[in-house]
């Protein structure tokens, strides 16, 4: 080893960041365990940025003519020369042992950071919606996660109460990148480069956390649990680890020649003096639930084998009352709705689903007669415009056996002949690792949610929403203002859910969610073969962030699909009431970009970092967006002390404001920052800004 070291102290005359970059590499091999979880830790990776205007010096990949679906040229080039006029770009190959050069057109041009190079991040606001009066503002950022995480290091280091990701699986089945490329099932170097991934994300994660208290809560499941239990244990050394497996797929999963899938995984990493809470349930007057009589799953529609023969039946209700008044008797398969019998002044419900698929009821005709007797069965939900106007619910055995047992009470019967009851356990329970509770459904409460929020817009697979809320609830159910940060963000459920939290208890919670604009891999190639590329207004629009994260966000708020039409159903369990009521929150949107010091001015340098500091501040109030004309403002949360000569009126103004967390003060002289900084009020932290506003929030990236 210690040959090693002289030779790396060689190389380090001749060329230092090469001498930099092995001497990362000796210890990383030096330190590994004999035991445990070893893996390659792939080069970082090197992130294409589409939107990113081409400059001189920069880093860019040549990128395949439009309309083809092959991929560019990967080598990276530099931009040594741009000819405005023509929009022209003189190049140079980077790394050749011969000199390269070419000349392309600056629209076939994508820039790219590379492991060494170093970011100046910005934001910039695209939208927000403002329900919520004073409460802080969640935030949504569109932008590589990885260099989020490295900007919220300057916001957030340490202030996190809770991390909650639900990464990408490593299916191989093009659900994530990895150097621009579609990490496949056959690719041998798939779990390390997932595991190098996920390292360089939970080490900037650990940084963000609350030492004395927090948790970080990651979804997963069986592909690559195992592995992902071993880089917690060695990334979080410090933390009490436990894994819960959770039913999200009542029906399973069906595979050919493999037990049917029904739950996954979720890690718990507890931080500090983090601990779980026991559940909230004094159920001494909690309802009962009332779970969809229709089955859910694909695989038992009617005419399949699975389906069964005799649980395709119409239910009359009448109109008049909305009550159920009997039971049909089963449609054989070859016969279409309409010849069922038909009930004067009753509607005739079979179990269709919203796009007219044909399904069956859970139970036999003479179990639902049953069920209907005992008051277990009922009507809801009328809606004319569906293709079914009423929706069935029932009592399921589990329900009907507390009932029984004396662990529920029925107190009474509605209008409807439906029985009322409640739980009258009233203790407070500490929660299993076995988690089977029919709210954490992902087609139910997950799919289904998205569908009636963002009508006609496809999310795969997204988490159920009151899963997330469980999953909160049991570490700050007793944090009203908790910091809860999610960087894989997808549909948005994380955020969803926290305010869900804060509608139960009057909460301030504030969630922070990072996610990319990637286009689905399928739709890349229809957009492809249209001449769009990324980058393009026309593809930017299919993203996740613009046309599924954001438009969601807006619409839970709202309480209105993106159509303006008043969302569909209501909201369950803890908390019941109407979705179109929407939430009293506030959210803002942004954008990352990258900024250069030598193509950025003083002032649009400070434009770009200003809602940096309004979140360091804590995303409350009036943000001080440009450069104040007499060198000192005081918003809501934060001052901005720019003329340190002005520091006399300014200190008055912090002292006169109310509620205020942060004073900025720039100046590149340590013993003036240190004079004005004893004299603010108490309470309010002096945070040192260097003129030169970008070398505050600068990275390398990879490192």
């Amino acid at each position: 080893m210690s040959r090693l070291t002289d030779l790396i102290a060689q190389v380090r005359a001749k060329d230092s960041q090469l001498a930099t970059d092995l001497d990362r590499e000796f210890k990383v091999l030096s330190s590994r365990l004999p035991f445990g979880l070893n893996f390659e830790r792939h080069r970082p990776e090197a992130v294409e940025l589409p939107q990113r205007p081409i400059r001189k010096g920069d880093k860019v990949r040549v990128l395949p003519p439009r309309g083809s679906t092959k991929k560019g040229d990967q080598r990276l080039w530099q931009v040594k020369v741009i000819h405005k006029a023509r929009r022209v770009a003189d190049l140079e190959l980077l790394g050749a042992a011969e000199p390269e050069t070419q000349s392309v057109i600056l629209d076939d041009l994508v820039v790219a950071a590379e492991f060494r190079d170093t970011i100046y991040p910005g934001l910039v606001s695209t939208g927000k919606v403002h329900r919520g009066g004073d409460k802080p503002f969640h935030t949504v950022i569109n932008g590589e996660n990885y260099h989020v995480l490295k900007a919220l290091t300057y916001t957030h280091r340490g202030k996190v109460d809770a991390i909650y990701i639900d990464p990408p699986y490593n299916t191989g089945a093009k659900d994530w990148k990895y150097n621009n490329d579609y990490v496949e099932a056959d690719d041998l170097y798939r779990h390390s480069k997932w595991l190098a991934m996920m390292e360089r994300r939970l080490l900037m994660a650990k940084e963000l956390l609350n030492p004395a208290d927090s948790v970080l809560i990651v979804a997963i499941d069986e592909k690559e649990y195992l592995r992902l239990g071993l880089l917690l244990e060695q990334t979080f050394p410090e933390a009490s680890i436990q894994m819960v497996s959770t039913v999200i797929n009542p029906a399973g999963a069906g595979r050919q020649s493999e037990f049917s899938r029904t739950d996954e995984y979720i890690f718990f990493a507890r931080i500090g003096r983090s601990a779980v809470l026991p559940e909230q349930r004094d159920e001494s007057q909690r309802p009962v639930t009332w779970d969809t009589l229709r089955r859910s799953d694909i695989a038992s529609k009617r005419g399949t084998a699975k389906g069964g023969k005799s649980q395709f039946y119409p239910i009359y209700v009448d109109r008049e009352t909305g009550r159920i008044v009997d039971i049909g008797k089963p449609l054989p398969h070859h016969l279409s709705r309409k010849d069922a019998p038909s009930k004067v002044g009753c509607v005739s419900v079979f179990p269709v689903r919203p796009d007219n698929t044909e399904m069956n009821w859970g139970v036999t005709p003479d179990v639902a007669r049953t069920r209907l007797q005992a008051g277990y069965l009922r009507a809801g939900r009328h809606s004319p415009s569906a293709p079914q106007e009423y929706a069935i619910s029932y009592l399921t055995g589990g329900i009907i056996d507390d009932i029984d047992g004396g662990n529920v009470v029925v107190t009474g019967k509605a209008d409807d002949g439906s029985v009322i009851a409640h739980y009258v356990t009233g203790r407070l329970v500490m929660p299993t690792t076995a988690w089977n509770k029919s709210s954490h459904d992902a087609q139910r409460f997950g799919t289904e949610i998205l569908k009636e929020i963002i009508p006609g817009r496809r999310f795969p697979f997204p988490k159920s929403l009151y899963a997330i809320e469980d999953c909160l609830r049991h570490f700050l159910a007793n944090k009203k203002n908790a910091i809860i940060l999610d960087f894989f963000v997808g549909s948005g459920t994380t955020l969803h859910a926290v305010m869900r939290l804060n509608r139960q208890d009057g909460g301030y919670r504030q969630c922070i969610s990072v996610t990319n604009n990637e286009v689905a891999a399928d739709e890349q190639k229809v957009l492809r073969e249209q001449g769009l590329r990324p980058g393009d207004a026309e593809w930017e629009r299919w993203g996740i962030c613009d046309y599924i994260t954001k438009p969601r966000i807006e619409a839970a708020i709202t309480g209105k699909t993106p159509g303006g039409k008043p969302i569909q159903g209501d909201y369950r369990f803890t908390d019941e009431f109407p979705m179109a009521d929407g939430f009293e929150e506030n959210a803002e949107f942004f954008t990352l970009t990258y900024e250069t010091p030598v193509a950025i001015s003083h002032n649009l340098a400070y434009t770009r970092i200003a809602p940096l500091l309004w979140l360091r501040g804590g995303a409350r109030g009036k943000r001080i967006d440009d450069l104040p004309t007499d060198g000192w403002a005081v918003a809501d949360a934060y001052g901005l002390l720019t003329e340190v000569d002005m520091a006399t009126p300014f200190i008055k103004a912090m002292n006169k404001a109310k509620g205020l967390r942060i004073a900025y003060i720039v100046t590149d002289d340590d013993r003036r920052f240190q004079a004005i900084a004893k004299r603010l009020p108490d309470g309010v932290e002096p945070v040192r800004l260097y003129e030169s506003y970008l070398t505050n929030f600068s990275f390398a990236n990879g490192e």
